[in-house]
C-alpha cells in the first residue's frame, strides 16, 4: 500500500484515502500495523482541533435516529463531522452485522459527513481496539466533530471517556434508567444526560426522569472539569431538542477549554493510550516470538489433552519467556 498516497489524499480530506487508511488501522497483520503507526505519525501534527463526542445509551434508545439528527445539525452550521460506530461482535462467529450507514441514511448521503461502523472485535468498554486511532486519523482529514457511538450494553461502557472530550448518554423514558444515577457507573461519567423519546404519552414521564437524574447527579462529587452535568429533553424522531443538546456540548467544551481541564484530558488520554498500544504490542511480541517454536500450540494442546491445567500452562509459558 502506498502511504505517501494515503498520506497526501488524507491531508485534503479524500474520504476513498481515508477508508483505506481506516482499513489498514483495522488489519492484524504485523506489517499493516507496522505501517498504520507509521502512517498516523507521518499525519500526527496535521491534526485538526476537533471536539470529540462519545454517545452511548441501551439498545432501542434510538442512538442511530439521535446521531443522525444531531449530525445533519451540525452539518447545516457548515461543520464538518465523522461518526464512528461500534457494533457489538459475535462471540460465536465474530462477525458483525455493521448495519449504522443504512440506519443514518440521510447523514450518509450528506458531503459533509463520514460514518465508519467497525465491529468491536471483543473489545470491553463499547469501543473498539483502533476507535482512537481511527479518531486521529479523521482529524487528519479535517473534519470538526468526531462522533463515537459505543456498542450500548450497559454499565461498562466508560471506556470512550477515556478518547473523548465530551460524553453524552441517551436515556429513555419508562425504563428505570432514571434510577441509573444511585449506582456508581456509567452516568456518573455522563458530561451530558439526554432523555431521548420525550415526545408523545411518553413526555410526562421524561419529564419525571429528568428531575430524578438532575437530583440523582447532585449526591455525586464535583467534576475536576469544573463542568455540571446536564440533563436534556429531546426526540430525535420529531427532530426536537437537538439543538439545546449541541449547545451543550459546545458549553462543556468551552468550559473544559478555558479552565485547562482540555488540555489535561488529552495528556491523560495520550498516555492511556500509549499505555494500552504498549500492551498489546508487547503481547503480539511475546505470542509471535513463541509460536514461532509452537510452544503456544503445545501448551494447548495439552489443555486439551488433560494432561496439563490452565495454571501449569501458564507456568510453562512464563518459563518460557524468562
Amino acid at each position: 500500500m502506498d502511504l505517501s498516497a494515503l498520506i497526501s489524499g488524507i491531508k485534503l480530506g479524500d474520504r476513498l484515502a481515508l477508508a483505506k487508511a481506516i482499513t489498514l488501522i483495522e488489519s492484524s497483520k504485523q506489517k499493516d500495523r507496522m505501517a498504520a503507526m507509521q502512517l498516523i505519525t507521518e499525519l500526527y501534527d496535521h491534526r485538526k482541533n476537533a471536539i470529540r463526542l462519545g454517545i452511548t445509551g441501551i439498545p432501542g434508545v434510538g442512538k442511530s435516529t439521535f446521531i443522525e439528527k444531531l449530525g445533519k445539525h451540525i452539518t447545516s452550521l457548515g461543520l464538518r463531522v465523522a461518526v464512528l460506530a461500534v457494533d457489538p461482535s459475535s462471540s460465536r462467529s465474530s462477525g458483525s452485522i455493521l448495519g449504522d450507514k443504512t440506519r443514518m441514511e440521510e447523514l450518509s448521503r450528506d458531503p459533509h459527513a463520514f460514518i465508519r461502523p467497525s465491529p468491536s472485535g471483543g473489545t470491553l468498554g463499547g469501543i473498539a481496539a483502533r476507535t482512537r486511532e481511527t479518531m486521529l486519523l479523521c482529524e487528519a482529514a479535517g473534519f470538526d466533530v468526531i462522533i463515537i457511538e459505543t456498542v450500548g450494553v450497559g454499565q461498562s461502557e466508560t471506556e470512550i471517556i477515556n478518547i473523548t472530550d465530551c460524553f453524552l448518554m441517551l436515556a429513555m423514558p419508562g425504563t428505570g434508567d432514571e434510577l441509573q444515577g444511585i449506582k456508581r457507573g456509567i452516568m456518573e461519567s455522563a458530561d451530558v444526560i439526554v432523555i431521548n423519546k420525550a415526545d408523545g404519552d411518553l413526555l410526562d414521564q421524561a419529564r419525571k426522569a429528568k428531575k430524578q437524574i438532575e437530583m440523582a447527579l447532585h449526591l455525586f462529587p464535583s467534576a475536576e472539569s469544573g463542568w455540571q452535568p446536564k440533563v436534556l429533553l429531546a426526540s430525535a424522531l420529531h427532530n426536537e431538542g437537538i439543538s439545546e443538546c449541541w449547545k451543550a456540548v459546545n458549553a462543556r467544551q468551552k468550559t473544559i477549554e478555558e479552565s485547562g481541564w482540555l488540555q489535561s484530558l488529552r495528556k491523560q488520554q495520550q498516555e492511556r493510550a500509549f499505555q494500552k498500544m504498549a500492551e498489546r504490542s508487547i503481547y503480539e511480541y511475546v505470542f509471535r516470538n513463541l509460536n514461532s517454536q509452537n510452544v503456544v500450540d503445545k501448551l494447548e494442546e495439552g489443555l486439551k489433552q488433560g494432561w496439563l491445567n490452565e495454571f501449569e500452562a501458564t507456568l510453562q509459558l512464563l518459563r518460557e519467556i524468562n
